[in-house]
């Protein structure tokens, strides 16, 4: 590792400045030991599998992933055998990785002539473990799993209370008999909406957008923004719904100082307390400013006589022609 001395941490470009701001807010004791560590995050998730053709065209046809890299058949000597506690009489692995959409990869291997244990843990044995697999519509993924003949552990249970009210999921097993798990909470998880400083990772959030040309259009997303102001203006619910469906994304993200609203609907019914609270106020721009997908709107909210009693400054991420996220700003009162 590199040291440098104090006349060479002189910050030579805006971007290091930049740079460096975020490391030192982003910082912990957490992080430090994650930084220590050098772990960045979960690459992959291996599974032993008795059939590797048969692991693979299920990961493949039936869940839609795509076989990347393989290795092997390779020779285990028997000082790795016994570091690694394999059987001396087990021959050689061969190595599949599985690209599994927006998330770890899984890794599937198996053992010639293996002569490990051929019985799954059961769900209360140490060292039982599971796959969970992200779905926007969980009822739809069991309806396409049973087809595909997939034995299904029951119906999808929607968690009622608690710090992950809002998720349903339901287990599923492989064809040798692994069991694996689908889990979905479209309108995020309970925990959230107390703006926790720690959020989970999801799929969810970290989904790879595909911004087409349109998302950098400056015409249409100064368009975008003045139809979101129609959104936060309409009392009328049909309208409003509609508007909503047409330039928010199903599983937008609105981000307030003092709470988090996912979804649509959780965004619906702020609006319509806001207008219960201040029936003859309405929002109007004072100016837009686009940048790429990245749109921000200065606003004031008010009556006719005085339409600036609330101002503030929104930030937009607009992704496939729709706002994906929405961040919201206050100015400080007077």
């Amino acid at each position: 590792m590199k040291t440098y001395s104090k006349s060479n941490q002189k910050i030579q470009t805006s971007a290091i400045a930049l740079l460096n701001l975020f490391f030192f807010f982003s910082a912990s004791e957490k992080t430090g030991a994650q930084n220590n560590a050098g772990i960045l995050g979960i690459d992959h998730v291996g599974i032993n599998v008795p059939d590797l053709n048969q692991a693979v065209a299920f990961f493949d046809t039936v869940l839609g992933f795509t076989p990347v890299t393989q290795i092997g058949p390779i020779p285990l000597d028997a000082g790795w055998k016994e570091a690694n506690h394999i059987n001396q009489q087990t021959g050689a692995v061969t190595i599949k990785m599985i690209n599994a959409g927006t998330g770890a990869s899984i890794e599937v291997f198996s053992y010639a002539d293996n002569k490990g244990s051929k019985v799954h843990p059961n769900s209360d044995d140490i060292g039982a473990s599971h796959v969970a697999f992200y779905t926007s519509d969980i009822n739809e993924s069991v309806k396409y799993l049973k087809s595909k003949g997939v034995k299904i552990l029951g119906e999808p249970f929607l968690t009622p209370s608690g710090d992950t009210a809002g998720e349903s999921w339901v287990y599923f097993e492989t064809p040798w008999g692994s069991k694996m798990e689908l889990v979905s909470y479209p309108n995020g998880k309970a925990y959230e909406k107390a703006n926790p400083k720690t959020v989970l990772w999801s799929p969810k959030n970290a989904s790879v957008k595909r911004t087409s040309a349109d998302d950098f259009d400056e015409k249409k997303n100064t368009q975008i923004i003045e139809n979101h102001l129609k959104i936060w203006n309409e009392k009328d619910p049909v309208k409003r719904s509609s508007l909503l469906k047409e330039f928010y994304a199903n599983d937008i993200e609105m981000v307030d100082h003092n709470f988090i609203a996912a979804g649509q609907e959780e965004i619906s019914k702020f609006i319509v307390e806001l207008h219960k609270k201040n029936p003859d106020f309405s929002f109007s721009a004072k100016s837009i400013e686009t940048n790429h997908n990245i749109v921000r709107l200065y606003w004031q909210f008010g009556s006719k006589a005085k339409p600036a009693v609330v101002s503030g400054m929104d930030l937009f991420v607009i992704e496939n022609g729709k706002i994906q996220k929405l961040y919201v700003f206050l100015d400080d009162k007077k």
